[in-house]
């Protein structure tokens, strides 16, 4: 049976990604994602969550790294190492931490965009769909870019990859920097655009709270490994993921800076 036919999406297989030739960050990663799922890979900064999603989307390549070992297939190919261009043409859209608009360009310009990477380009309908996702664009789509808020940048990035059509869409950290309202709403749309669109999802966010609420399936990774692994609910159960991500003691309770400071943590996986 082909990974297509038995529902497994991207296969990691083993990787191992190095920078110029001498800085290894990830050591062996193999996860896997199933059609329609949203996988959440969790872990603290610097675990190699980043680069995981630049060895699948090519953007390793412009910063001098490359897959040294193992492999990456999306839907039955190989495209460890493929550029970015060739990537993107097969349905891999990332959404990069950081939120770079076209500042000199409107939201809807900005918007536009999106449809560079399709062979047909009516955008009217896809216009229509992002602005239903996202209405507090609509008001302001002929506003420059450069005066959005926080808030609303990330919808627009988001925005601009969904007309793209992605097939798998790849976010990066987006949570980071804003306020908690905001932040419910991100991961609301994100939830409806899995559920109404069909489009697979990986989520990299330090919020394991709000991405394990809204997840299929998790992974946690730490010092460029993957140490964990388990369906959504399970892993927002466990004690380990309770205490080192979620911030909460064995018996539920809300630990405080002062308490995981004093207390010598020692994570039983490593």
């Amino acid at each position: 049976m082909t990974e297509h036919e038995n529902g497994i999406f991207l296969q990691l297989n083993n990787i191992s990604v190095v920078y110029s030739d001498v800085i290894q960050v990830l050591k062996g990663v193999s996860l896997s994602v199933e059609k329609h799922r949203i996988v959440s890979l969790l872990g603290s900064n610097g675990a190699g969550k980043t680069t995981t999603l630049k060895a699948i989307s090519g953007l390793l390549k412009p910063e001098n790294g490359k897959v040294t070992d193992g492999s990456i297939s999306f839907d039955g190919s190989f495209i460890q190492n493929s550029s970015p261009e060739e990537i993107t043409r097969k349905g891999i859209i990332q959404v990069l931490e950081g939120r770079q608009p076209f500042k000199y360009l409107t939201i809807e310009e900005n918007l536009k965009v999106g449809t560079a990477t399709r062979w047909t380009r009516p955008y009217k309908k896809d216009l229509d769909k992002v602005y239903d996702y996202f209405p507090a664009l609509t008001k302001r789509r002929k506003s420059l870019a450069g005066y959005c808020s926080g808030g609303e940048l990330q919808m627009l990035v988001m925005g601009r990859a969904l007309m793209a059509h992605p097939r798998l869409l790849l976010l990066d950290e987006p949570s980071l920097g804003l306020a908690p309202l905001v932040v419910r709403e991100i991961f609301r749309i994100i939830r409806r655009i899995n559920e109404e669109q069909g489009t697979t999802i990986i989520l990299v966010e330090q919020n394991a709270n709000m991405a394990l609420q809204i997840a299929h399936y998790g992974y946690v990774m730490e010092n460029g490994k993957i140490v964990m692994e388990g369906e959504a609910p399970a892993l927002r159960e466990n004690p380990d993921v309770k205490e080192f991500y979620l911030g909460m003691s064995a018996g539920g309770k809300t630990r405080t800076y002062k308490d995981i400071k004093s207390y010598r943590r020692r994570k039983r996986w490593l």
